[in-house]
């Protein structure tokens, strides 16, 4: 029996492969959410190098909201990382969810990053 640690590590495995096919060259939009915090990250796996990042670490993020687990920070996260990454060059992405379900703060940091101007 399988523990619910090694499925979801299989499940993302099984993202990111599909995603890196599919991908044609274009940069990758990653997400990391924990139980107190999230992360994206926009990675060039060509060159193996991180363009830009934001997280519910940041000062800017951290000053202005109450907390950083909610649909509203994955949204500014979202947000924020877009704007990074357009201003870095970078106009389209694949979304990698990283084995979590396209829901909830998932969707909201998709979301909130596709009307900041990423496309994907």
């Amino acid at each position: 029996m399988s523990t619910p640690k090694e499925l979801f590590e299989k499940r993302k495995g099984r993202i990111r492969s599909a995603l890196k096919k599919a991908a044609n060259g274009k940069m990758r939009l990653s997400v990391f959410r924990s139980g107190k915090h999230m992360y994206a990250q926009i990675i060039d796996d060509n060159k193996g190098v991180t363009v830009a990042s934001a997280s519910t670490l940041d000062k800017e993020v951290r000053d202005s909201l109450k907390k950083t687990a909610n649909i509203e920070a994955a949204s500014f996260v979202g947000k924020l990382v877009a704007e990074r990454a357009v201003k870095t060059g970078v106009m389209e992405v694949v979304f990698d969810r990283g084995g979590y379900i396209y829901h909830g703060r998932i969707k909201a940091l998709a979301d909130a990053a596709r009307s900041a101007g990423l496309k994907f």
